[in-house]
């Protein structure tokens, strides 16, 4: 057995009776209440603040709001519409859980020049609102994949909008077709802390990617917010096995967001089927 010095013994017991409150707290510690959330354009509300009263009535935490669109020049940028949405919140009880830019798909970061700005000002309205995150979609148009010019772009602005990212203590979350190895390639050349991913797990499980494995090789320090997301089915009756990625989040400690997306079954009205989703998400974060 090996023999411990008398100094060395008083001072590990005089630390253990320094930390013992905090093992105590430790040992009483209740894991925060799950966020739930959901994108208000699957709930048939894009760029549309009563998206917020049709989520107190579902029952959500909170909603993932779009920036705007062509149409309204990114209406969210305007002083009046964020007091709109502000309001909103306030009187439905409900959170502003991030920003979105939609519009991306359609007209790319990666070669539209008027989506600079879009992203930039998209930081000053997540610090007006209160919120943590801002999506930037890459589908469709937008899509990244076997782009190398297209990716060097996007890494090029990134870098760029970067450090008032960082200044302002908001994140721009990559979501795409990508896999985890090719979104961390992307983010170790932007080289900042305050651009991650948005993680999918419908588009991850439609591209063939072991999420699981996926979600450990990110972590949580490189998941900024996560959609619960299935196409065509209820949450929980379709391809994603949530009960898998729960244990998989927890294990890597994800306490962010869970913003559900998609989830509705043909024929189905969006507030039952998103009372079912949110029933589901609540009892699986109960396990």
């Amino acid at each position: 057995m090996k023999k411990f010095s008398r100094r060395k013994t008083l001072f590990t017991l005089g630390s253990m009776a320094a930390l013992g409150p905090i093992w105590a707290v430790n040992e009483r510690f209740v894991k925060p209440k799950a966020r739930i959330g959901a994108c208000d354009w699957s709930i048939g509300k894009a760029s549309d603040p009563s998206a917020l009263a049709l989520a107190r009535e579902i029952g959500l935490d909170g909603v993932q709001v779009s920036l705007g669109n062509v149409a309204n020049d990114m209406h969210l940028r305007q002083k009046s519409m964020q007091e709109i949405y502000l309001k909103a919140a306030k009187k439905n009880k409900v959170k502003i859980a991030g920003l979105a830019i939609g519009e991306l798909n359609r007209v790319p970061y990666k070669s539209a020049p008027e989506t600079e700005a879009w992203v930039s000002d998209s930081i000053d309205v997540a610090k007006a609102l209160g919120c943590k995150n801002v999506l930037l979609a890459f589908f469709s148009a937008g899509d990244l994949r076997n782009d190398p010019s297209g990716k060097k772009e996007v890494i090029r602005r990134l870098k760029k909008v970067a450090p008032k990212a960082e200044a302002a203590d908001v994140v721009l979350g990559i979501e795409s077709w990508l896999s985890a190895e090719e979104h961390l390639e992307i983010l170790a050349a932007v080289g900042s802390s305050h651009v991650k991913v948005y993680y999918d797990l419908a588009n991850a499980t439609k591209m063939g990617y072991d999420i699981f494995e996926e979600i450990a090789l990110l972590g949580a320090e490189n998941i900024c917010e996560i959609h619960f997301k299935e196409n065509g089915q209820l949450l929980g009756q379709g391809k994603v096995n949530f009960e898998k990625v729960k244990v998989s989040l927890d294990k890597i400690g994800y306490r962010g967001w869970y913003i559900m997306e998609g989830a509705i079954p043909k024929g189905m009205e969006v507030l039952p089927a998103y009372r079912k989703n949110l029933n589901f998400v609540t009892q699986l974060m109960k396990s």
